[in-house]
């Protein structure tokens, strides 16, 4: 698959697509703007081309000191945005990943959100809400009862499904725990008739050699940004209030 984007693809703007589609029961929107409930994920979705208004539909639903998390945009946020987080990153898709369940591994939901919190503020792997687990299938291992490794499904754009939260515990690295976790995922989105895909640091070249070893290929790059909406209060701006569902 080529490393260059198609027009209108569901991966170039995968919040904006996973929250018009699959993800539609967690839409919050405003005018153009979508995002997750900040207890599920960060993200946010804005049009191709936001303007001031665009902006300000994002500070009223988020808030005044709000953190938000953009993937897909081509204009950084106003000056009075303070931008916490920039990095280079790569969008890897599935090219022949030897997708297959992993023995050990169990199923995670709500109750075992506390330890799933402490694995991700032991090891890492980015954005992970007390909700976060109700986007899809997460898988963990145990060890003398610890949860030490994990991997489940994050945002989910009509066709495909993002691999994400993959964290183990540095008492088990090098077992092939992170590697195992990701095929059983991937087998659970292929069971479904869809496509995994996931997003990595550019920078964590370990990570990324991995997933390429595992059957995953560049598809495109991509920029992550986070940002705090300013602290004074938002301006109000033409659109359904916040909390309204997106149509599919």
């Amino acid at each position: 698959m080529s490393a260059h984007p198609d027009p209108g693809h569901p991966l170039d703007d995968p919040v904006g697509a996973a929250l018009r589609g699959p993800h539609a029961r967690f839409a919050e929107r405003r005018g153009r703007v979508l995002r997750y409930p900040s207890e599920v994920a960060p993200w946010v979705a804005l049009p191709p081309d936001p303007g001031p208004a665009d902006w300000a539909d994002v500070a009223a639903l988020t808030g005044p000191g709000a953190g938000v998390t953009i993937t897909a945009f081509r204009e950084p946020p106003p000056a009075d945005w303070e931008i916490t987080f920039h990095a280079d990153g790569v969008q890897l898709v599935d090219a022949g990943v030897a997708a297959e369940p992993l023995p050990e591994a169990v199923r995670l939901g709500p109750a075992d959100v506390p330890e799933m919190l402490e694995l991700v503020a032991r090891t890492r792997p980015g954005p992970f809400e007390p909700r976060t687990v109700e986007l899809g299938t997460y898988l963990g291992v145990r060890r003398d009862g610890v949860l030490v490794a994990m991997a489940g499904e994050r945002m989910r754009p009509p066709g495909w499904s993002e691999i994400s939260a993959v964290c183990t515990d540095e008492s088990v690295r090098g077992q092939g725990l992170g590697g195992g976790l990701v095929r059983a995922v991937a087998h659970e989105i292929r069971r479904r008739g869809e496509i995994p895909f996931l997003h990595a640091a550019a920078a964590n070249t370990g990570a990324v050699r991995l997933y390429e070893a595992l059957g995953f290929e560049l598809r495109r790059r991509v920029e992550f940004l986070a940002a705090l909406v300013p602290a004074g209060p938002a301006v109000p701006a033409p659109g359904p209030p916040a909390g309204v569902p997106a149509a599919r």
